[in-house]
């Protein structure tokens, strides 16, 4: 088991070992739920928050608020991981959540522990991809491409806004832009039509914090296109997205986004035009559709109303337009795929994939995300109505999807697709 001090400093237990926990329920960790932590991941501790421990004599569950050593005694805390993209989570840290009167930033905290003198999180690899590989993001290429961009090509607001993104909030997506590679984003809408619980661009009240500020201006038809064109033409593996963390609903700006993708392929036919969205308007994904689209994915966080309910917090539509969008894009012919936004303990509920193999026979999509859903855990689980229905654990769905729909594609980024 690992804890912290009050200065963040991290520690190996000297006797009790890791826990987990499911949904709010601690769990004992097997060593096949555990994964060597990649060097890219993050150690997180959580103050006001003692760790939950196993006893590996008793086999009982231990709340430590303080431990002593050489007659000192400390307060220590819970630690957590936030792995490198690509990793999905199946156990939520072992923490004892009673004393906290904060909301955690939006990372998707993960059970972490530490043998052999290696650390070992409670995940496992669901895809790797050299398109987002941490290491192949250096900082240091960054400045100089992005000089070579500006000075390459016109730009105004929104490449501006697309250089914070870069510089400031560190998104791959956009150092892609300018690193002329990949897939980059086209984020132009500053509204949405839901008020999710995590989420990361702006909140409507205290549940969360969002990590940086939504895109303030809607762009130009012209903006997009010469964005779109440019990247298009010169990156390999392209693929252009509307629908960023750093925006709202795109579908709010759905003649917009048409009439782009309009001029986009009259002026070239190479790459992917993605739309990321949360499916709510299907009647406006039909016009994007016509326009020129090559694929969409669409987000949820469960195919149960009543939780999907709780964390969208939709305003005007429900579950059943997001549905209804999948199976419309399938029957369209371009590329669809399901953003699951995953948590464990709720997502691996037998009455969860029960549904999720409905909606999967009655849409046909092709890929479906295991996405690490990055909110405050404590937060999520009081959010929404859970149930009592038994969990089989992350990566025993994975396997038990693979195996019953072997033409599903199962992953985590974006897929080129022209």
């Amino acid at each position: 088991m690992l804890y912290a001090d009050g200065d963040g400093n991290v520690y190996e237990h000297p006797y009790l070992r890791m826990a987990g926990l499911f949904a709010g329920t601690p769990a004992a960790i097997r060593e096949n739920d555990l994964v060597q932590m990649p060097s890219y991941s993050k150690l997180f501790y959580i103050p006001d928050c003692p760790p939950i421990g196993l006893d590996p004599v008793t086999g009982e569950y231990i709340t430590v608020p303080e431990i002593s050593i050489d007659d000192v005694t400390t307060k220590i805390y819970a630690v957590a991981a936030f792995l490198e993209p690509g990793l999905v989570r199946s156990h939520l840290p072992a923490v004892d959540y009673g004393h906290k009167s904060y909301i955690l930033p939006a990372w998707a905290y993960t059970a972490v522990g530490f043998k052999d003198g290696r650390y070992w999180a409670t995940a496992f690899w669901v895809e790797k991809s050299h398109r987002w590989n941490p290491r192949n993001f250096d900082d240091n290429d960054l400045p100089p491409a992005i000089q070579e961009y500006k000075e390459r090509r016109p730009y105004g607001r929104l490449v501006e806004h697309l250089i914070n993104c870069a510089v400031n909030n560190h998104c791959f997506a956009a150092k892609n832009l300018f690193l002329v590679r990949w897939e980059a984003p086209i984020p132009v809408s500053t509204s949405c039509n839901a008020d999710c619980l995590g989420c990361i661009s702006m909140q409507t009240d205290d549940s969360s914090c969002p990590s940086h500020e939504r895109i303030s201006h809607v762009p130009s038809k012209n903006e997009i296109v010469s964005l779109a064109v440019g990247h298009l033409e010169r990156a390999p593996e392209a693929i252009v997205s509307f629908g960023q963390g750093c925006e709202g609903e795109p579908l709010t700006c759905y003649r917009l986004i048409a009439d782009s993708i309009r001029e986009i392929r009259m002026r070239t036919s190479k790459g992917t035009i993605n739309l990321n969205t949360n499916g709510s308007m299907p009647d406006r994904i039909q016009e994007i559709i016509e326009n020129g689209l090559d694929s969409v994915r669409i987000s949820l966080n469960s195919v149960r109303p009543e939780l999907y309910q709780a964390y969208y917090r939709p305003k005007g539509y429900g579950l059943d337009n997001v549905i209804r969008s999948i199976s419309l894009a399938r029957k369209m012919g371009i590329y669809t795929m399901i953003n699951y936004l995953v948590f464990p303990g709720i997502t691996d509920q037998k009455e969860e994939i029960d549904a999720l193999k409905e909606v999967i026979k009655e849409t046909g999509v092709n890929f479906l995300h295991f996405k690490n859903l990055c909110i405050d855990p404590h937060l999520y689980i009081r959010s929404l109505p859970t149930g009592d229905s038994p969990a089989v654990v992350m990566k025993n769905l994975a396997s038990m999807l693979r195996k019953e729909f072997p033409d599903l594609e199962i992953g985590y980024f974006n897929q080129p697709v022209r």
